[in-house]
């Protein structure tokens, strides 16, 4: 009989750790207040830098539109995620959502009514994002038409409908760390920010593990398509062979060393480092270039 008690009471504390440990953690309500103690204030035109390095059009724009209405499918071995209307429609889109709301869902992966999102939106990597680009975001964000087409349901089975255990595998998984933890000049301090954080580039270009998660171990060494079609190339500088100087042009105008096109889901990437600074193309081809 004791025993069996012993038994029942380990259960409920591992509950109770489970419970707490899967619990959605939206952003401190501090998080977006300067140094200054001041609400941080956003510059649009500033956060239009941070829409083109983070990407946003390429999963979110609707087809043969600008329109941020989602609707882009992505398959993957746990089913079919579609990007959502991130538009400043009120119904439909973020147009009713905080500041605080769009951060956290952005930097925790955690939505306004306090769900888990999905990590096929790569909160894992937007969370290394500084408060004031986040805001600058954000404020790009709000300066842009509404659009009125509804989000559509993700097709998921079980278990993985169970928005609850995507907190055990952020607690498994997700780190603020840097990959590439020691960075010599201000010029790779800005690539490892632009290629971990705001480019999630390791999202496609790294390979994962069976639950899902970016094997670091082999970062940026290309990975298999989720689709099933193909694979990923690698982007390191041991296999890809390009100099700096070849994949900044390359982010800029597309063609490679050899005098080939940009294709593919590329396409859109280049779409928008293209609309990026030289300064930080050439950032982001260092830091591709340096991998160890």
């Amino acid at each position: 009989m004791g025993y069996g008690r012993w038994i029942s009471g380990f259960g409920v504390v591992g509950l109770g750790v489970a419970f707490f440990v899967t619990a959605p953690a939206p952003l401190p309500d501090d998080a977006l207040i300067g140094a200054d103690g001041t609400a941080l204030i956003g510059d649009p035109i500033a956060g239009e830098m941070v829409f083109h390095a983070a990407g946003c059009a390429s999963c979110h724009s609707a087809e043969g539109t600008d329109a941020l209405a989602g609707g882009k499918s992505f398959v993957s071995d746990f089913g079919t995620f579609y990007a959502p209307n991130i538009s400043t429609d009120v119904d439909h889109g973020i147009g009713a959502w905080s500041d605080h709301d769009l951060a956290s869902a952005m930097i925790a992966g955690v939505s306004p009514n306090g769900a888990h999102y999905y990590p096929a939106f790569p909160y894992t990597t937007y969370s290394k994002m500084t408060p004031q680009d986040a805001v600058d975001l954000i404020a790009h964000l709000r300066s842009l038409p509404a659009d009125a087409t509804p989000s559509r349901d993700h097709d998921v089975g079980f278990p993985f409908n169970i928005r609850r255990l995507l907190g055990g595998w952020k607690f498994l998984f997700a780190s603020d760390d840097w990959v590439v933890a020691d960075v010599a000049t201000p010029e790779l301090e800005r690539g490892r920010y632009l290629v971990e954080a705001l480019g999630h580039c390791a999202e496609c270009h790294t390979p994962r593990n069976a639950l899902g998660a970016l094997n670091t171990g082999d970062w940026m060494r290309g990975a298999a398509n989720p689709s099933g079609d193909g694979t990923i190339p690698s982007v390191h500088s041991d296999d890809l062979g390009w100099s700096a100087q070849d994949i900044a042009i390359y982010l800029d105008s597309g063609f490679t060393p050899d005098f080939d096109t940009v294709g593919g889901e590329m396409v859109d990437v280049v779409d928008n480092t293209s609309q990026l600074s030289d300064e930080d193309r050439a950032a982001i081809a260092a830091y591709l270039v340096a991998l160890p």
